[in-house]
């Protein structure tokens, strides 16, 4: 059973926060919001100062996260990241993905103790690959 199919049967789209997105196209964080919806997945951007990116609400902070979330896309560094582990833990992703440059070992063991998988990985590499 792919992650998805608890939250949408018999659809591949996933529901997938992004932790740290952007409102700028320069940034690997709106990209990947852009390939998401590409790719038919319902993106929730996470970022405490933005309102909403191309007509999406964006929530403040984890906590405001309404229902489940199949993946959960980092775009900060561990110093955001490790002090919100309480709070990602609580959102149950199906995964995390740690991209290029968010990586982080206590944060990675932290989730395996709470039985979420985790992988250091390019969403937009995935994306682009098929292998989302």
């Amino acid at each position: 059973m792919s992650v998805s199919a608890a939250n949408d049967p018999g659809s591949d789209s996933q529901r997938v926060a992004i932790l740290g997105a952007s409102d700028k196209p320069d940034r690997y964080a709106h990209k990947a919001f852009t390939m998401l919806r590409e790719h038919g997945h319902r993106p929730v951007p996470v970022h405490p100062r933005l309102e909403e990116i191309e007509g999406v609400a964006v929530v403040a902070d984890l906590g405001e996260i309404e229902g489940g979330i199949d993946t959960l896309t980092l775009y900060v560094n561990p110093g955001i990241s490790e002090p919100l582990a309480e709070e990602i833990i609580g959102l149950r992703p199906g995964r995390v993905i740690f991209n290029p440059g968010t990586e982080s070992d206590a944060l990675a063991a932290m989730l395996e103790d709470a039985g979420i998988p985790s992988l250091e990985a390019c969403t937009l590499v995935m994306l682009s690959t098929g292998q989302f």
